[in-house]
């Protein structure tokens, strides 16, 4: 251990000294600081020792990312592995249900560790945008320092004494010099200009550029490796060639300016249009530039090396000066081209032969069509390092910079834009500080939102990356009511979701929905799934499924979606896309359902007064025992429709629901991975139940009773059988009395589980056991605790036992107290001995214990997160007085 920390000390010592040395380099003549870069940066391949602090998450904690036709399916490969996702879903928010109180529960918001700092690709192309702009700038103030000599010192004190030739010298170089600098300075905009058009025309000048001058670096390449002759070539055209043909199809789809001419399409002369075009002037102003550098060197070195400006005769006093100042400025000419060609030198072995662009695009994980990207990056960069201060382009990013762009009016900027920031939130690597700076600038959220709106085909990639950027946004539970509170965001997001359905001819007929599929220039489908996957993250928050049940027309969107055919629901090789959409409108009815507080009665009202939802969800039941993902979460969307006591009756009396449900239920040849999908049915049934008595008498009619009972003996099924005997039993009505004189078979069952379970089954037990009783005469109800093999006087003294263990109420089991003395009244009702028996075991002093600690916890068969719905007829108090009056009385 201490070796270790003595490591790291080590590197961190290391890094500071290194920190230190680069601090020291500022204060050091730009004649200097040119050198020391340039040497430094042959070994830049080769990480320094200290960068090992800097690590990368591993692959197994990245997120995956799935695309199925250009989309981005969080979740696609769910559709294949069915008993990974039950288990998800079982695990989402623990295993409460309605039937308990649940603690607030956030789902799908992500809230992973914040990952290690990594360092910015970018950061290589704005130091190496600083470097040359050192080296820019000595040279340009050698020129001008040379330029001010000659015109100052040589033309205006030695104009008449210089030697012709020296004049003509002088003459050429200060013409050549100032055409460069002037060229120079221009240069930088030409190459600028060239970049803001993304067609196929702006790519190939670019690429044109830089192979022109890569003629001069295959050469030396070749002299280093001989073999490169061979393969290199044939493999680059390769490439370069694929790269063309798979992006520019893409890339004319763009949508160009109709009013107004793209800066690097313009025709300066209207002739030879071709070569005047400004996107090819860069190329002219680089090759003359490298002529202009190179005659002059040959002329200074010339001079210089000649050492011949003419004899000065003695005592001639107006040439005494002459050949040291021609030295002087030679030498500067010499210094400022060699400077000059260093510069290009420097380029060209970073950019060709290093390929500074493309590892630093491969880094960024934007594409090949990234390149376009990544040189209008580097350009921006290095024009502000030239024309400002030498650090001005080190305050750039990749995400500022596209940021910039998403705002611009050009077409073209707004896609690179869109495409960079695209790429990195959905990069495992930048999401979290890209999602981060998108978040807290309310504008771009703003832009972002304002795109989903853009429905002309050649907007579609735009429209897709800022609906994919949307719904990473989303995901992060603090920029969740940022999305969803800019006005009209619900909206624009509606906007994505593609489902036209015809309007009927009068008001008595609802149209036929019209499915939409994807065109040829046009993917619906894409949209539709983001969509829906923006909605689903934005509805993890309560505020917001409020707002999207008040979006005029967006719930009907949302649940026709939720249709699924038999074909789509029992065929095996149908498009992972399409389940994908059912799946995902399901998962976002499903959290709409289950929204707690007024704002969930409303929705789940709305919900359940559309006339598709609960037939789609029947159909699902009905035909999807390949699909138990789909058939768990329309499950669950019954049972939070069934809080309300208008969807129960609504979905009771859809034909098929309950048939289905409990073909589910009490299906033993399903999967044991599927058992999740079992008990959710069971649960449905228990809802549906509940105070209802024309449900009741529906289930009664399916003749279930005794498979009912005989589910009570497996341990999957126990506690929501027991549930839905409890409430078939409480809430049947008088007319099913006789229907329901079979459950008394189920008797020695209850008693056994009470005596021997606890929790949850003993508190489900009591309660059927409390009805269960009802149904028997004295004698019957011996003869069951025979058949059971237990005593009255065991089951009083559990039943004290569990007074006495309960002695507060219990969240898991808030009914457990109120069954418990149920069942107690009814034995002190049904024999007399039962009232000693009581008496002696102090059930009178738990009882009077029960009195002091009863709560609102105990009022509610069922509940909305921490709000208790249905209240109980009888209240505990009135419990416990009704058992203590009868412990007194006898």
């Amino acid at each position: 251990m201490r070796e270790r920390q003595g490591d790291l000390t080590l590197l961190f010592l290391l890094h500071f000294h290194k920190t230190n040395v680069l601090a020291k380099l500022n204060y050091l003549t730009l004649f200097i600081i040119p050198i020391l870069c340039f040497y430094h940066d042959k070994d830049e391949n080769s990480k320094p020792e200290y960068q090992i602090l800097y690590s990368f998450p591993s692959k197994s904690n990245l997120e995956p990312y799935h695309m199925d036709r250009g989309i981005s399916l969080d979740d696609d490969m769910s559709v294949h592995l069915q008993i990974n996702e039950l288990r998800k879903l079982s695990e989402t928010c623990g295993s409460n249900t309605i039937f308990e109180p649940q603690s607030s529960c956030e789902c799908n918001a992500e809230s992973v560790p914040s990952a290690p700092v990594l360092r910015a690709p970018e950061k290589k192309l704005t130091l190496f945008a600083l470097r040359l702009s050192i080296f820019e700038k000595s040279a340009t103030g050698l020129g001008t320092l040379g330029f001010i000599w000659a015109t100052v010192v040589l033309l205006g004190g030695f104009a008449i004494t210089l030697d012709k030739t020296d004049f003509w010298f002088i003459t050429i170089i200060l013409l050549i010099e100032g055409t460069r600098i002037f060229s120079r300075s221009h240069e930088l905009e030409w190459q600028h200009q060239a970049t803001w058009s993304i067609t196929d025309a702006g790519i190939s000048s670019f690429r044109a550029l830089r192979s022109s001058s890569h003629i001069l670096i295959k050469a030396v390449k070749q002299t280093f490796n001989p073999l490169s002759l061979i393969r290199k070539p044939s493999h680059n055209t390769r490439e370069v060639t694929q790269v063309d043909h798979l992006h520019v199809g893409r890339w004319n789809h763009s949508r160009t300016p109709t009013r107004t001419w793209i800066s690097s399409d313009v025709p300066l002369l209207p002739y030879g249009k071709w070569v005047f075009l400004s996107r090819n002037i860069s190329k002219v102003l680089y090759w003359l530039q490298l002529l202009s550098a190179t005659a002059c060197v040959v002329l200074s070195s010339t001079r210089l090396v000649n050492h011949n400006y003419g004899e000065v005769q003695k005592g001639d006093s107006d040439k005494r000066n002459r050949q040291s100042a021609l030295n002087i400025f030679y030498a500067l000419a010499l210094a400022e081209a060699l400077l000059f060609l260093t510069e290009k030198a420097y380029w060209e072995w970073k950019v060709i032969y290093c390929k500074l662009l493309e590892e630093v695009n491969k880094e960024c994980e934007l594409g090949p069509s990234g390149m376009v990207s990544i040189k209008r990056f580097f350009y921006d960069a290095y024009s502000r390092c030239v024309n400002g201060s030498i650090f001005d382009g080190l305050k750039m990013d990749m995400v500022t910079f596209a940021i910039d762009l998403l705002a611009s009016s050009s077409p073209d900027e707004q896609l690179i834009g869109a495409r960079i920031l695209r790429q990195f939130a959905i990069s495992a690597r930048y999401s979290d500080d890209t999602l981060q700076k998108i978040g807290v600038n309310l504008s771009v959220v703003e832009r972002l939102v304002e795109m989903l709106n853009w429905k002309d085909p050649q907007e579609e990639e735009i429209r897709r990356s800022a609906a994919e950027i949307l719904s990473k946004l989303a995901g992060k539970r603090q920029n969740c009511l940022r999305v969803a509170g800019i006005p009209g965001a619900m909206e624009s997001i509606s906007s994505l979701l593609q489902t036209n359905r015809s309007s009927g001819d009068g008001a008595d007929e609802i149209g036929e929905k019209n499915l939409i599929l994807d065109h040829a220039n046009y993917s619906f489908w894409t949209f539709n799934h983001l969509g829906l996957l923006i909605l689903k993250k934005l509805a993890c928050d309560h505020d917001n499924c409020g707002k999207i049940g008040n979006t005029r027309g967006l719930l009907p969107k949302i649940i026709d979606f939720t249709h699924a055919g038999e074909k789509l629901l029992r065929d095996k090789n149908v498009a992972p896309s399409q389940v994908l959409t059912v799946k995902r409108s399901l998962q976002l009815v499903q959290l709409l359902a289950s929204t707690t507080g007024a704002t969930g009665k409303h929705l789940r009202k709305e919900i359940s007064e559309v006339v598709f939802t609960i037939s789609n969800i029947r159909d699902i039941l009905r035909h999807g025992e390949k699909r138990p993902t789909l058939q768990k979460l329309s499950i669950e969307i019954l049972t939070n429709l069934a809080l309300e006591e208008e969807a129960r009756e609504r979905i009771g009396g859809t034909g098929g629901v309950l048939k289905e449900l409990f073909t589910i239920f009490l299906n033993q040849g399903m999967p044991e991975h599927q058992n999740q999908v079992r008990r959710s049915a069971g649960e449905a049934l228990a809802m549906l139940a509940l105070e209802s008595r024309a449900n009741c008498h529906r289930i009664l009619r399916l003749q279930v009773l005794e498979r009912l009972i005989a589910a009570l003996e497996f341990p999957m099924l126990r506690v929501t059988a027991a549930r839905i005997l409890r409430n078939l039993c409480t809430y049947r009505g008088s007319d099913c009395f006789y229907l329901l004189q079979g459950v008394i078979a189920a008797a020695p069952t209850v008693l056994k589980a009470i005596m021997s379970e606890e929790n949850k089954l003993q508190e489900v037990m009591v309660g059927l056991a409390a009805q269960v009783f009802k149904h028997m005469t004295s004698n019957e109800s011996s003869i069951m605790f025979e058949r059971a093999g237990i005593k009255e006087e065991e089951l009083a003294k559990a039943l004290v036992q569990i007074l006495e263990k309960y002695r507060h109420p219990s969240a898991k089991v808030p009914r457990i107290r109120r069954f418990t003395i149920e069942l107690a009244i009814w034995m002190m009702h049904d024999n007399v001995k039962n009232v000693y028996i009581f008496k002696d075991l102090g059930m009178e002093k738990e009882l009077e214990g029960v009195l002091e600690t009863t709560a609102e916890l105990e009022s509610f068969n069922i509940f909305s997160g921490s709000v208790g719905l249905s209240r109980h007829n009888t209240t505990i108090h009135s419990l416990v007085e009704t058992a203590l009056n009868l412990l007194k009385d006898q």
